[in-house]
């Protein structure tokens, strides 16, 4: 069970009934949602931290959350009522993975109920939920967590793609709330005690204690970013880059820019969104890195002449990050995978007209699904591509042998979970040969 939420008020809750409306029946991603949410924008910052972590909970364990609900109901819900469904969810959230006073919890959903107009239904949830207070707990226990808060089609192409413990290992890290990860330009040591963090053998650093990232120590001055471990790991394929020309594309938000920017090259930064090029703007700015940005389309735009190598982190169904974004589990389906591996199979072939003869591309995905990786890799050379496979090392993980799958970089969430974790992520080193 996760720690001990702080009982939350009126508007964080209802910040959180909205926020998962928004998710669950508007099909909206849950960092947008935030973004145009004006009662999350009024709350204070420990208020929206609370809203924040009620809703994620919800979607984390959605699928025990609404096993627990129709157990506890009389008669299923009708049609009508479904968005009762979403009071119940924050209930049950509270009262059986966040340790919330159970008084507390049943009053307030009661109340909220009523408030957004629900009077008729309030009796309902009353009832369900001091149900769950009683039972609740016992028939949690008897849950299989990993599958029931993970789609069929998902556990279906994880147990497929790496067999059925290694499913239930990624489904179980998914359930955890992810570390934060940084990336320093330089005084490693020194940063790993200021920040109170422990040194990954990739050069991660990954804090230990919480806070609010911007109130840490260093992040005004620009001396490190937030990253992933695994996020930092594609880059490091290149290996030594100072003076090399590098495009990275698909660039946003800029964790690999900055990298590059770090270890010495000259970057261009491209892309398609404005809005997301401006925000790695100003992230550069405040790490006093520089880097090149241009808006383009990956797919038609194209360096004045070749360069040293390109880094493509392509669009994907981003089922690496559920840690960090549960909600993309109710939202991706496998029709998303084959509509973003065509953008792939696009963006990969672009990269490897950008490059010179001799020159990398390194391309990568945070997917867990085999259709945005190596398959991706394998339909490229099929199509004729002048490119040959620079086949992942042990030097270019640390040693950390589990991470490379054959002669491609695959991190999973459960690769070492005894230390946190890391986001699931595929990468190829691409060499282009010809002349």
């Amino acid at each position: 069970m996760s720690a001990t939420l702080p009982r939350p008020g009126e508007a964080s809750r209802g910040a959180a009934l909205d926020l998962l409306h928004q998710v669950f029946d508007a099909h909206r991603p849950l960092d947008d949602a935030i973004a145009a949410n004006q009662a999350m924008a009024a709350l204070d910052a420990r208020d929206r931290a609370v809203a924040r972590r009620l809703t994620a909970t919800v979607l984390r364990r959605r699928g025990q959350i609404d096993e627990l609900i129709d157990r506890a109901l009389d008669h299923p819900l009708p049609h009508r009522a479904q968005q009762v469904r979403r009071f119940l969810q924050i209930g049950t959230a509270q009262l059986l993975f966040l340790d919330t006073a159970e008084h507390a919890t049943v009053d307030t959903t009661v109340a909220l109920a009523r408030s957004r107009g629900h009077e008729r239904y309030a009796g309902l949830v009353n009832a369900v939920l001091r149900r769950l207070t009683r039972e609740g707990a016992a028939w949690l226990e008897r849950q299989d967590a990993p599958r029931l808060n993970t789609p069929p089609w998902l556990w279906e192409s994880w147990s497929k793609a790496y067999g059925e413990p290694t499913a239930r290992a990624i489904a179980a890290a998914h359930l955890e709330e992810p570390p934060l990860d940084i990336t320093v330009a330089r005084d490693l040591r020194h940063w790993a005690g200021e920040l109170e963090a422990d040194i990954w053998p990739t050069g991660t650093l990954r804090r230990r204690g919480g806070g609010l990232i911007a109130d840490l120590p260093g992040y005004d001055a620009g001396q490190w970013w937030v990253q992933d471990a695994a996020a930092a790991l594609p880059v490091r394929l290149l290996g030594a880059v100072t003076n090399w020309e590098v495009v990275d594309l698909c660039a946003a938000p800029g964790g690999k820019t900055a990298q590059l920017a770090a270890a010495g090259a000259r970057v261009t930064a491209i892309d398609r969104s404005a809005r997301r090029l401006r925000r790695l703007a100003e992230n550069l700015a405040r790490l006093g890195l520089e880097a090149t940005c241009s808006i383009g389309d990956g797919t038609t735009w194209r360096p004045p002449s070749p360069v040293d190598a390109v880094v493509l982190d392509a669009p994907c169904s981003a089922t690496g990050t559920i840690r960090r974004h549960p909600d993309i589990p109710w939202l991706k389906s496998e029709k998303d995978v084959a509509t973003m591996a065509a953008v792939q199979d696009s963006l990969l072939r672009a990269a490897v007209e950008m490059v010179r003869p001799g020159g990398l591309v390194v391309f990568s995905t945070c997917s867990l699904q085999p259709e945005e990786g190596a398959a991706r890799v394998v339909a490229l050379r099929a199509s004729g591509a002048p490119i040959e496979i620079d086949a992942v090392r042990k030097a270019d993980v640390s040693g950390l042998e589990e991470l490379i799958s054959g002669a491609f970089l695959r991190t999973l969430p459960c690769h070492l979970a005894e230390r946190g974790g890391m986001d699931g992520f595929f990468a190829a080193r691409l060499r282009k040969v010809g002349g």
